[in-house]
């Protein structure tokens, strides 16, 4: 980074934490009592701060990773400023914790996409810069900047191991990936993605030197849509995987995310299932369609630099070019929302939350609304591998593997599952040129401006209730 370039950063770093701190005051001085999920947490919280370490609330489902770096990070500043009372862990001083957790979200996501893009030239460091500040302030993640929620520091320790990955330096990513699992377990999806990403280069390499070998031409980072392609792909990674040369080699490059996989696989065992405290609302199933809302979400979000006349184009010759590929995916596609739809309770009860509204004013208006969707999941499918061109065959079968088994199996549509998915999928992208990140950056204050207001402005008031509801992601 360049000394001009880090003066920059500097300053726009400085600026987006002032004023999220400005953001923050207001939404703690209209709501100062914990809210949604907060009752939990924050209780939670409080008794970590005064030593309570084995005293649980059993509504909680998620590792005690939040509370734990709410104490490491408090109790320093509380014995240099010598603070005494309430306000050591009180609701404001523990939301803050999370506008920490957003600065580093912006700094990391920085050198994320320094890293992948850094031997694009025509990349300046304003769009470097921009892109991050832009993904800093998406949406969903920002929203949850000003609630005591695990998404910030979740979103935090993921993003982090990714960057340590990237560099091979898998020891400190698997650190980090335990700390990632412990604001939530799900995370230990993406510790197996930087895994993949380690297996993926092994299989690229190998890919090459067979095909040199055969003299082909073709790309590894082609997928094949055709049958024989499909065919050659999985006879190659079955020679591969029972290479025991290759499962060696696979496991010495890996053992840090085996390790923590182990870890996990024990705790799993040991608490009867993933889920901590209350299970009963947090139920596995096979939920297809939540794959394609994600990739509905991502295409409406990633609109402004990722969707283009020239790709319209290309899809459209795409159809005409294997018709009975996509007829044969649109097939699968109703059958599965047909036979694997499921709907969460909560999302039938709960009006507090926008995807509530969504399904209320789009799925439940006919029951044919799922099925007429499909045309606009295919081509959310399509644009999405479209966009990721320049990743090779198989960090794109990786990634998709690791996110089908982030989305799948969650019954309940919530937003907030999509934010580490999205991002990932967002810095590995080509970096978009000014005018579209401005545009982007556009719509994403738009709808944190909108949010934040719906949320202090527009409160209301349940039937039998004197307690004010908010809408919020």
């Amino acid at each position: 980074m360049e000394r001009f370039e880090v003066y920059i950063f500097t300053a726009l770093c400085s600026v987006n934490f002032l004023i999220s701190c400005l953001l923050f005051s207001k939404i703690t001085r209209e709501q100062r009592d914990p809210y949604m999920d907060e009752i939990f947490h924050v209780p939670q919280a409080q008794k970590y701060c005064e030593g309570k370490f084995t005293e649980w609330d059993p509504m909680i489902t998620t590792l005690p990773g939040l509370y734990l770096a709410s104490v490491g990070l408090i109790r320093p500043v509380v014995w240099l400023a010598d603070l005494k009372g309430r306000v050591v862990c009180s609701t404001a001083m523990l939301r803050f914790i999370n506008l920490l957790f957003n600065s580093g979200n912006l700094y990391i996501l920085y050198l994320i996409i320094c890293k992948l893009h850094m031997k694009d030239k025509s990349r300046s460091a304003s769009r470097r810069m921009l892109s991050a500040l832009v993904l800093s302030t998406f949406p969903v993640l920002y929203f949850f900047t000003f609630l005591y929620y695990t998404d910030s520091g979740s979103t935090f320790f993921t993003l982090f191991m990714y960057l340590m990955a990237l560099y091979g330096c898998h020891k400190v990513a698997a650190l980090l990936g335990i700390c990632a699992v412990l604001f939530r377990q799900t995370n230990i999806i993406w510790v197996a993605f930087c895994a993949s990403m380690v297996v993926a280069q092994k299989l690229d390499e190998t890919w090459r030197t067979d095909q040199s070998k055969k003299r082909d031409e073709k790309l590894p980072s082609q997928v094949p849509l055709t049958i024989n392609g499909a065919i050659r792909v999985m006879r190659f990674l079955l020679d591969f995987l029972i290479s025991p040369n290759n499962i060696k080699a696979v496991v010495l490059s890996t053992w840090p995310y085996i390790a923590v996989a182990f870890g996990f696989a024990f705790f799993v065992v040991l608490n009867e299932g993933i889920v901590v405290g209350d299970r009963s609302s947090h139920e596995a199933c096979l939920n297809f369609p939540q794959f394609f809302y994600f990739l509905s979400f991502t295409l409406i979000f990633s609109l402004s630099t990722s969707l283009s006349y020239q790709r319209a184009v290309r899809f459209l010759q795409a159809l005409k070019k294997q018709p009975l590929v996509y007829s044969f995916l649109m097939l699968t596609f109703l059958f599965l929302i047909w036979k694997f739809t499921f709907v969460h309770k909560y999302l039938l009860a709960d009006n507090r939350h926008f995807p509530f509204y969504v399904w209320k004013n789009i799925f439940r208006r006919h029951d044919a609304v799922r099925y007429l969707l499909v045309p606009g999941y295919v081509f959310a499918m399509w644009n999405f591998l479209d966009t990721l061109r320049s990743k090779s065959l198989f960090w794109c079968l990786a990634f998709c593997a690791c996110l089908v088994a982030a989305t799948v199996p969650q019954k309940l549509l919530e937003f907030r599952y999509f934010i580490i998915p999205y991002l990932l999928y967002r810095v590995n992208i080509s970096v978009p040129s000014l005018p579209r990140l401005f545009l982007e950056f556009s719509l994403y204050t738009a709808v944190n401006a909108a949010t934040v207001y719906i949320f202090i402005y527009k409160t209301f008031q349940w039937p039998n209730n004197t307690a004010v509801q908010r809408f919020m992601w």
